[in-house]
């Protein structure tokens, strides 16, 4: 099997959407972009989540021309839906990770957080449903549909949901110890995977997909992909130093499996082109991939420095006439 980047030559788009443009309870960020094709309308919906202040995050969306992803054609107003209760999971924090459409419904969900005492924070997954193609939500429940167990004593969160031949499948980001780093506490995390037979109700499965190695603290933000032929889990992977504006920042990677969709052989960073030689977005990291085929062309969404702090960017690829099928979007 070829090396994928063999296969894709991306182009950089460079950065299409900052919070600066965004509405005015946009402070900061435009975290974790999570790209929704609506065909008909002609246009990508980004989901991602913006600070209105410190210490807390919401999720808002806009809306690019499909034909021109680069094109911002309307900036929703407002945040989806509203911090939770006190004492819920999601009290501090809503962040989309993945939407996906069935029977009628976009199905959005998202890692919640809240703060801790000893650590930083807790995270979760949770789960809102659009019955207007995305642009309303409501939450499914106060609590999240998957969450510290037995086989995640940490977190579980940044999950990519697909239904694949009938089944719904999740692989998300699941925390296995907190280490102090130069006297603050640091998350560890390793991709693994979860099945539901109806999107709401999941099972984990405390299959690892990948686990960190070497100097690597944390795997997350996983998206399947299948193209040419071979699936690809892509993510993206930082070090336990010096990683929020450094050389130990986040870098976007990817893996490759048969059919199974369980053994994932790691593929290394794709051959993305370098930062801009002007006023660069993403000079010191790339972060949180997400990918969607629309045509004959694969978009990548991501972040550059500073988690999201500047906004996110695209890169593209085309794919030749023997591809597939995209299947998320």
């Amino acid at each position: 099997m070829p090396p994928m980047n063999n296969l894709l030559q991306w182009r950089a788009l460079g950065r299409v959407f900052g919070p600066e443009e965004g509405a005015p309870w946009m402070i900061s960020h435009a975290q974790v972009p999570t790209p929704l094709l609506d065909e008909a309308a002609g246009i990508i919906r980004v989901y991602f989540a913006s600070r209105p202040r410190d210490g807390c995050s919401l999720t808002g969306f806009v809306d690019l021309d499909a034909n021109d992803p680069t094109k911002v054609r309307c900036v929703h107003p407002t945040p989806l839906l509203e911090l939770g209760k006190p004492g819920t999971f999601d009290e501090h924090g809503v962040m989309p990770s993945c939407a996906v459409r069935h029977g009628g419904l976009v199905y959005l969900y998202y890692s919640g957080w809240s703060r801790a005492t000893t650590v930083p924070y807790t995270n979760s997954t949770g789960l809102a449903i659009s019955e207007d193609g995305g642009i309303t939500f409501r939450r499914v429940s106060d609590g999240p549909i998957l969450a510290k167990s037995l086989i995640d004593p940490y977190s579980a969160t940044s999950p990519f949901v697909m239904l694949h031949q009938g089944v719904w499948r999740m692989w998300y980001c699941s925390g296995t110890d907190w280490l102090d780093v130069d006297g603050k506490y640091e998350h560890v995390y390793d991709l693994k995977e979860a099945s539901s037979t109806d999107g709401v109700h999941w099972v984990p499965s405390g299959r690892v997909s990948l686990s960190v190695k070497d100097s690597e603290q944390a795997l997350t933000r996983p998206w399947v992909f299948r193209a040419h032929n071979e699936w690809q889990l892509w993510y993206c992977q930082r070090q336990a130093q010096d990683f929020r504006d450094g050389v130990g920042a986040y870098r976007i990677a990817h893996a490759r499996s048969s059919d199974d969709l369980q053994s994932w052989r790691r593929a290394g960073e794709p051959q993305l082109p370098p930062p801009a030689a002007v006023n660069p977005w993403d000079r010191i990291a790339r972060a949180y991939p997400s990918l969607l085929q629309v045509g004959s062309r694969i978009l990548l969404f991501y972040n550059g420095d500073g988690f999201g702090r500047r906004g996110f960017g695209l890169a593209s690829a085309e794919l030749d006439s023997l591809s597939e099928e995209s299947h998320q979007g």
